[in-house]
């Protein structure tokens, strides 16, 4: 908000015990608020505005990160156009990011590399060895 967002819901811790954050909603968020260039985890949603397809594809991939994106049309097939163009490791579409064991799931750029779950995440935690031998070899032992 300092930066220039318009905060239209939440944002404002209550009193009590816990750790309890509300649910935030920000609009007028431009690149260079930590809230559009960083990670948000949390219940926090960043509104931006793009001018056309191309400058939401550039805006998408502004960031120094790439968890995952999600995009939200009637249009299936626009849909997946646009997700082969955002850099991220994981696009949801008219979903919310979310994880299923059976979907390998990690980020691009600064949110990492590799992937859980799935076969993908189980060879993530595994270490393959390569076993050679210069000569004839005794079987039966």
């Amino acid at each position: 908000v300092a930066a220039g967002a318009r905060l239209l819901l939440g944002g404002h811790i209550g009193e009590g015990p816990g750790n309890y954050y509300p649910p935030t909603v920000l609009s007028e968020v431009t690149p260079g608020m930590a809230v559009f260039d960083e990670e948000t985890f949390g219940p926090v949603a960043a509104l931006g505005i793009a001018d056309d397809l191309e400058h939401a594809i550039h805006l998408a991939n502004a960031s120094a990160y790439g968890l995952s994106a999600n995009v939200w049309t009637a249009d299936a097939d626009l849909a997946r156009q646009l997700g082969h163009r955002i850099e991220t490791g994981g696009l949801f579409i008219n979903s919310f990011s979310a994880t299923n064991v059976r979907i390998p799931v990690g980020g691009v750029k600064g949110s990492g590399y590799g992937r859980e779950l799935s076969h993908f995440g189980l060879r993530e935690f595994t270490n393959a060895q390569a076993v050679c031998s210069a000569g004839p070899t005794r079987t039966g032992v």
